[in-house]
């Protein structure tokens, strides 16, 4: 028996005719696959437009009321889907985060599943039915509503693949797969045919949009194969797998970049134990992802202490580093949001030498500065100017061969 979970983002139900595109889309899945399940996102900027009332009733809305509020969107696309599948003759039935028991951690507004239950969604499977789950959202074991962050979506779909043994998941979206760079900044880009579940991790978190990196973590820890493909035509997309299963591993798989984070600077840091601890922890108490990490040689037993974090976290990580900096006697805090972070990604670098000198001659000759740099096996990543960024895409891209 075939299982498949089919998950469609915000802009492939961004209205009612592309609603009906996609319930005519799952019909004919159907037709070829014995049960599928649906996992939808809001429509097209419902989610946005929550955010923007919110905002106009409150600078800092509570984390569990913004829980409350943006969880409707996906009710909303959920149900017509649901309705335009009945509508076709395709017995459907929408199910909310809670009902299919998508049980989530307390961390209002960046929830991470911590088990799903699904047996009601196998239930209606075998009745026949095509079960339309909202994605993004879950529920406490006291609860309480939540969602699981920007991308959400797609964390639901693949955790939904793996507790239904699904034979894999498909990411219908508004491009055709995964690419070597952003076509919008590097229109030579080429389509991957496949990546491994660490390449694609690694161009999740470094600026690649196209998945939630929690949910490739989640398709690799229980093998769920992802295949990244358009909502708008039947051609063939990107196949996110296990390493082990690539025929051919290319040396370099893609230059990514992120303009959306912040570089922080704690000046005169007093260099004694535990003075990191209490920043970071601090942080993590927040609920702050910090990225890079860098602390200068110390100098008459004071040091700077550099991190990157996302710019929408800016606030936050104000007010906490504010306070830290007071407690231990720092110099002060440098805030610069005017950065770019870019990312040579490849699992091809473990056995190839010279992928780093490549990079930063590469970028010298452009007159590009590297500010911050952090690697790991198959990643390295650099903060330039924010002006910078495009221009160092494209040259990386280029001498690297991307586009052939």
């Amino acid at each position: 028996m075939s299982l498949v979970v089919q998950k469609y983002g915000g802009t492939s139900v961004g209205d009612v005719e592309k609603i009906k595109s996609v319930a005519r889309r799952v019909v004919e899945s159907k037709k070829r696959i014995d049960h599928v399940v649906v996992v939808v996102s809001a429509l097209g900027k419902t989610t946005d437009e929550l955010v923007g009332l919110a905002s106009s009733i409150s600078k800092s809305p509570p984390e569990r009321e913004m829980d409350m509020l943006l969880s409707t969107g996906e009710q909303v696309s959920m149900a017509l889907l649901a309705m335009a599948l009945n509508e076709l003759g395709q017995d459907a039935i929408s199910m909310t985060g809670q009902q299919v028991e998508m049980l989530t951690d307390t961390s209002h507004t960046r929830a991470k599943i911590r088990h799903v239950g699904a047996e009601r969604v196998i239930q209606e499977l075998r009745k026949g039915r095509v079960v339309v789950v909202a994605g993004f959202q879950g529920v406490t074991t006291e609860g309480e509503i939540t969602t699981l962050g920007r991308g959400g979506s797609d964390t639901t779909a693949v955790a939904l693949a793996a507790a239904l043994h699904a034979d894999y998941c498909e990411i219908y979206t508004d491009v055709d797969g995964v690419f070597s760079a952003d076509p919008r900044v590097v229109p030579e880009a080429r389509k991957q045919k496949e990546v491994s579940y660490e390449e694609m991790m690694e161009m999740a978190t470094t600026g690649a949009r196209v998945l939630q990196s929690r949910s490739v973590e989640y398709a690799r820890n229980y093998n769920v194969p992802l295949h990244v493909r358009s909502s708008f035509h039947d051609g063939e997309g990107t196949w996110v797998k296990s390493e082990d299963d690539i025929m051919e591993k290319a040396i370099i798989s893609a230059v990514t970049h992120d303009f959306s984070e912040a570089k922080v600077t704690v000046i005169g840091v007093p260099d004694r134990p535990g003075v990191a601890a209490s920043l970071f922890g601090a942080l993590a108490e927040a609920n702050v992802n910090v990225d890079m990490i860098i602390q200068n040689v110390s100098d008459h037993a004071r040091t700077d202490i550099s991190f990157t974090v996302s710019s929408d976290d800016l606030e936050k990580v104000r007010k906490v580093t504010g306070e830290i900096a007071e407690a231990v006697s720092a110099a002060g805090v440098d805030y610069d949001d005017d950065i770019a972070k870019i990312s040579l990604i490849g699992a091809g670098m473990r056995t190839h030498p010279g992928i780093a000198a490549g990079m930063f001659q590469t970028l010298a000759d452009h007159k590009v500065n590297i500010e911050m740099i952090s690697t790991s096996p198959i990643k390295i990543s650099c903060v330039v100017r924010r002006s910078d960024g495009a221009t160092a895409v494209r040259t990386l891209h280029k001498h690297f061969g991307l586009q052939d």
